[in-house]
C-alpha cells in the first residue's frame, strides 16, 4: 500500500539507493540503516510495515537481527524480507527456514521486489 513505511537495512550504498528510489517512486515511505543494530532500534521506535534486511551486514548479521525482531513482541509481527547475494537453492531454503517472510536475490529484480513488498504489506493487519 502506498504510504506504508518500509525499513531498509543495507550496508551497500548503491543497493540501498536503488531500493530507496524504487520504493519512494511507488509512494512508500522509507527508513534506513546500514547496520542491524541500528535497524533494530528503528524497528522498535517506528514500527515499520515491512523490513528489507540484508543478510551479510557488519557486526550483527541479518539472521541474528531477525531472531531479535521475533523475540520482541512489539516487532514480532513485522514481515521481513531477506535481501541477499546468497543465491544457491540451499541458502534460500535456510534463509526462509530461519523465519524470513520473503527472499530477494541480488542483483535485485525491481518487478519481483515490488510484487513481494506489496503482497506482504497487503496481508498485514491494519495497525
Amino acid at each position: 500500500m502506498s504510504g506504508s513505511l518500509i525499513l531498509i537495512v543495507e550496508d551497500n550504498p548503491l543497493n540501498a539507493k536503488l531500493v530507496r528510489d524504487v520504493l519512494l517512486a511507488r509512494g512508500y515511505r522509507v527508513a534506513e540503516s546500514t547496520t542491524a543494530e541500528r535497524g533494530l532500534e528503528i524497528a522498535r521506535e517506528q514500527r515499520p510495515d515491512l523490513i528489507l534486511m540484508d543478510i551479510q551486514l557488519p557486526g550483527m548479521d541479518g539472521r541474528r537481527a531477525l531472531a531479535e525482531l521475533r523475540r520482541d513482541p512489539s516487532t514480532r509481527p513485522i514481515p521481513v524480507i531477506a535481501v541477499t547475494a546468497s543465491v544457491m537453492p540451499i541458502e534460500r531454503e535456510e534463509i526462509l527456514a530461519a523465519g524470513f517472510d520473503g527472499y530477494q536475490a541480488k542483483p535485485l529484480s525491481v518487478k519481483e521486489l515490488l510484487a513481494e513488498v506489496a503482497g506482504l504489506i497487503a496481508k498485514r493487519p491494519a495497525k
